[in-house]
């Protein structure tokens, strides 16, 4: 927002320098990032009159002049413009000045002639970007006058940053209000009264607001007999220096008062619009509407226009239309000025790609109050400058008007929030300087109406902190924080989470972070039957469902890193997976139920690459297994158990599910299935596994048991069993450990083998088994007979046999 400090002294008393402006600003929240002074390059040039002027005697395209500078002697000039005639008043670069483009203005002898200064073009003087000759000055400017005054330019434009919690500030009165309210200087606000003749407002334009949620206020005056034509230099002036280009004076008005009041207003041409009514209603999906910038534009059902009685003729809060604007044959204005709800605008403005100082506003919250002093004000400048009249009335439908919010401040709560002891009358001073108005007060306590531009204060900690910003963040005190008596243990999931990052680095595998937005198709090809939670605003295709998988993107990961020739890629990545649920939403219930998790992704060569040292071998389920186990080790968790199977999207004969202890299933570990592979167009060999961390904490043993070691020796035995091919290993171990209870301390697979002379359908499982006493040294009898239970008892539960 670009504030002109020239005209921000119409309504306020200003700081002596501009700089102490803008550190006061600053500090009080209304950050300025940078200063603009257009009468830096200017100094030097004065405005001069041409008292005489003769032709050159060695140049046919030069004219030795004599110009008035107001210092009491005529100075000659060599010029080489033809469009000036004596009397006439220029600007005049003298000796010694540095135009805005690099030139130095030196004394010099043009083809024989001297030459005491430079008379000036607008592009010289860095005005315009072409001219095709002297500058021509009004005859009014006064001789000797510094150019920058005489062309309005000793101004400093401030840029503020206005951030999108305080439209109150994008308007030159509400900046003036922080002035004053920091300088403690009176704030000045224009009280415009139009002079009104004719008939009513009320007979010459009616209004009908068929969707008051989305324009809540709606007001119109009527301005007739008005001429046309450019602007004064003084708005045309103050204008520019915001960045805005005048246009002609009723456009100009309005576009000042925007910048003066912060309230988007806009002028129709009474006499295009048909039926002399405005109609404010929800476009037709496909109607059509031509705007200012010359587009025509598809309307959608959800865009909110300002029509006539049978077509539209602006797009509500963004942009007017084409069809009403106003030219230099009109005569008679409707001047309309409404309060239009954001959240709609910024549907509008985003879906037609429009961003205008109106949308900018009405997006960020205007004020309610603001509607009708804007179209006064409004009305009576137009008078003023094109020699109108002002219809009598206006016409204001507000048909449910809302009261302001009403917050309680408690004035012991300043010292106890902001560190600092702020005295009771200076936090009245000010809030009511700021425009907050005392409508209650109790002991120790007062209720304050908040003005409707403030859109970001709707509690007590709001006012706390106007009262902070105001007074100054650098009078309050650096404290330490009070320290808690105690500290809160660290929570338990915050120790296993760490071991299981540990872990998994310890395996090989980096962490890697992706969004939590997935496209559906990258669940769908894993065969995810949950249906997913998708986003009402996506920021694109690939990203407009909520993952129920880490999955995704650790093979999304996997395909950039292959398309880059990486030859091994080992990643992991903890966070939540998301699932839709019935009640989610009600109340303070999430939308969505959330699952932790971690997963990781194996591939290509083992060990990171190729290495001399080692053969090129490529990693396999058992690296993922590996890392998978790794996880279990670092928090302790015992008694899991694998077996075969997992999700559609594993390969059935590489994958097992793990277990907990108590039967709970902790996750899946697999290849990836090659129909999936095939599908994201990856190498094959994937490996991956996704583990719920919930129960996997929850049995974790994260504190250790102390043990003493064993007295006794132990005794070691191997045990080889012939069992069918799909009996899963860990059956077979659990009926050693159940029987052989409680000598057998482990039993150990140690090799798994299939072929000759092991029968077709049969597969050999050698176990290391350890058998001990707590209490004793084991004769070999007693382990005998528990080892031949053993054998028994396999045979009889499983059927499996001893290999010979």
């Amino acid at each position: 927002m670009k504030i002109s400090v020239k005209w921000l002294g119409d309504y306020v008393a200003l700081p002596p320098s501009v700089d102490e402006l803008a550190r006061k600003l600053t500090a009080a929240g209304l950050e300025i990032e940078g200063m603009e002074r257009p009468a830096e390059g200017l100094k030097g040039v004065v405005v001069a009159q041409i008292q005489e002027s003769v032709q050159h005697p060695n140049a046919d395209k030069l004219s030795v002049t004599k110009i008035d500078a107001g210092t009491g002697t005529l100075l000659q000039v060599v010029c080489g413009a033809k469009n000036f005639k004596v009397g006439d008043k220029v600007p005049l670069a003298t000796v010694g000045a540095k135009l805005p483009n690099g030139m130095e203005i030196k004394q010099a002898a043009l083809r024989g002639v001297d030459s005491s200064g430079m008379l000036c073009s607008a592009k010289e003087l860095g005005l315009s970007e072409e001219s095709s000759g002297l500058l021509i000055l009004s005859p009014d400017q006064k001789v000797g006058t510094p150019i920058a005054e005489a062309l309005g330019l000793d101004d400093v434009v401030l840029e503020v940053n206005v951030t999108p919690n305080r439209p109150d500030a994008l308007s030159h009165l509400g900046v003036a209000r922080e002035v004053g309210v920091v300088t403690g200087a009176a704030l000045k606000v224009p009280q415009p009264k139009p002079a009104e003749s004719g008939a009513p407002t009320s007979e010459k334009v009616k209004v009908r607001v068929e969707n008051p949620e989305r324009c809540p206020r709606y007001a119109a005056r009527v301005v007739e007999n008005v001429t046309i034509k450019p602007s004064p230099q003084w708005m045309q002036e103050r204008l520019k220096a915001c960045g805005v280009r005048a246009i002609n004076n009723v456009v100009d008005v309005t576009n000042y008062v925007n910048l003066e009041y912060g309230q988007p207003l806009h002028a129709f041409d009474l006499d295009k619009l048909a039926g002399q009514e405005i109609v404010v209603r929800m476009a037709a999906k496909g109607e059509k509407l031509t705007t200012l910038d010359g587009k025509a534009r598809a309307l959608d059902s959800d865009d909110l226009v300002i029509c006539d009685k049978s077509t539209p003729q602006a797009l509500a809060g963004v942009m007017g239309g084409g069809d009403s604007e106003v030219t230099e044959k009109t005569t008679r204005l409707v001047l309309e000025s409404a309060n239009f709800a954001g959240s709609g605008v910024r549907r509008t403005a985003k879906r037609h790609v429009l961003h205008t100082e109106a949308s900018h506003r009405f997006e960020r919250g205007a004020d309610l109050d603001a509607v009708v002093p804007a179209l006064e004000r409004a009305a009576q400048l137009i008078a003023e400058l094109s020699g109108g009249t002002v219809a009598p009335g206006r016409v204001d439908v507000y048909p449910a008007e809302k009261p302001p919010r009403q917050v309680t401040l408690r004035f012991a709560r300043v010292e106890k929030v902001l560190g600092v002891s702020v005295a009771e009358a200076e936090v009245r001073r000010i809030l009511e300087a700021l425009g907050f108005k005392k409508v209650a007060q109790s002991a120790g306590q007062a209720t304050y109406e908040v003005p409707r531009a403030r859109v970001d204060v709707e509690r007590e900690e709001d006012l706390l902190e106007e009262v902070a910003r105001v007074y100054g963040y650098d009078n309050i005190p650096a404290k330490l924080p009070r320290g808690l008596a105690e500290l809160a243990p660290e929570p338990a999931h915050s120790e296993a989470e760490r071991r299981l990052r540990q872990a998994l680095a310890g395996a090989g595998l980096s962490e890697v972070v992706n969004y939590s937005f997935v496209a559906p198709k990258s669940l769908e090809v894993l065969g995810l039957k949950e249906q997913p939670v998708a986003l009402l605003n996506p920021l694109s295709v690939e990203q407009s469902v909520m993952r129920t998988s880490l999955l995704p993107g650790l093979l999304e990961n996997l395909s950039r890193s292959v398309r880059h020739q990486v030859e091994s890629v080992s990643v992991y990545e903890t966070g939540r997976a998301y699932f839709r649920d019935a009640e989610g939403g009600q109340g303070i219930r999430p939308a969505a139920r959330e699952v932790h998790r971690v997963a990781g992704l194996v591939w290509g060569l083992r060990g990171g690459g190729r290495s001399w040292t080692q053969k090129d071998a490529r990693a396999d389920f058992y690296d993922a297994k590996g890392a998978v186990e790794a996880v279990l080790a670092a928090l302790r968790v015992e008694g899991t158990t694998w077996s075969p199977g997992g999700p559609a999207a594993y390969h059935p004969k590489a994958s097992a599910e793990v277990k907990g202890a108590d039967g709970t299933v902790l996750g899946h570990v697999g290849e990836l299935h090659p129909r999936v592979v095939k599908a994201l167009g990856l190498p094959e060999g994937v490996v991956v596994f996704e583990l719920d961390t919930a129960p996997l904490y929850a049995a974790a043993r994260l504190v250790p048991e102390y043990h003493p070691l064993p007295k006794f020796p132990a005794v070691l035995r191997d045990l080889a069993v012939v069992v069918p091919v799909e009996q899963a290993n860990e059956e077979v171990r659990k009926v050693i450990l159940e029987v052989g209870g409680p000598l057998v301390e482990d039993a150990l697979v140690f090799d798994v083998y299939t072929g000759k002379p092991i029968p077709e359908g049969k597969k050999n499982l050698a176990y290391a088994l350890r058998y001990r006493s707590p209490d004793r040294t084991l004769t070999d009898v007693e382990v005998s007979e528990a080892h031949q239970r053993i054998i028994s008892e396999v045979n009889q539960r499983l059927g499996a046999s001893l290999r010979a």
